[in-house]
């Protein structure tokens, strides 16, 4: 079945031709034109991506991230004219997979697009092999973390949601525990992205990973801060 895109934009306008770009490649669209109609379509429908505006007349598109995300890891890309800074950085705190800016290029709307399904094909639907389960379960600081289910699970038994991006970070961490590791080491880990000395892409995930498994965000003792450097997972690791 064609991968399902839920558009999310008060411009008509935009709507159509996200529309006739996916549609030409094969994906199913589905259009929304308020938060409360994005809200509501989510809660009906499989969607295997999101692009969301971030001003959608009366409502907030981040009030709307925020909803989803609540409820769905689904990957959402921001396509906005809002090219702030802050606005970026809020927008990826909330759980956005990417950001994309107004006036934009058809085709790179397209590469992200895929990058991002891509992503979150290989997180959910690609099992691991008998003989690598045990490697792919991990235990640190009595969570669990089966990279196979692509399930953590906090010390008392209870599931810990995480979007593409989160379960990709956590995964590069684990994986390299006791060693730091620079930004762009962790950017190449997570699916080879390209990085610079002004993204703060990681930043801004390791901050909303801690706040799902440190018992205390602002003194982390699971991901430290290499000061100058990285981040190092300092855990033990069974």
């Amino acid at each position: 079945m064609a991968e399902h895109i839920l558009v999310v934009d008060d411009d008509p306008k935009i709507r159509k031709l996200l529309r006739r770009c996916f549609e030409q490649e094969s994906y199913q669209v589905t259009e929304a034109a308020t938060g409360a109609d994005a809200r509501q379509i989510i809660d009906q429908i499989k969607i295997n991506l999101v692009t969301l505006d971030l001003t959608l007349g009366d409502d907030d598109g981040l009030l709307v991230a925020r909803d989803i995300r609540a409820k769905s890891s689904v990957p959402i890309i921001m396509v906005t004219g809002k090219g702030d800074t802050i606005d970026r950085v809020v927008g990826l705190e909330l759980g956005a997979d990417d950001y994309i800016t107004k006036p934009f290029h058809l085709r790179e709307v397209l590469a992200r697009v895929r990058t991002v399904l891509r992503r979150s094909a290989d997180q959910i639907s690609t099992p691991a092999p008998e003989n690598k389960k045990s490697n792919e379960c991990i235990v640190f600081d009595r969570w669990n973390f089966d990279m196979a289910k692509r399930e953590l699970t906090d010390p008392d038994g209870s599931a810990c949601t995480l979007t593409t991006g989160e379960f990709d970070l956590l995964k590069a961490l684990v994986t390299h525990a006791n060693r730091v590791l620079t930004r762009n080491q962790i950017m190449d880990l997570v699916k080879g992205q390209d990085w610079s000395p002004t993204d703060r892409t990681i930043d801004n995930q390791i901050a909303r990973l801690r706040k799902k498994i440190e018992a205390d965000p602002e003194h982390p003792r699971l991901i430290k801060t290499v000061r100058g450097t990285g981040y190092s997972f300092t855990a033990d690791i069974s």
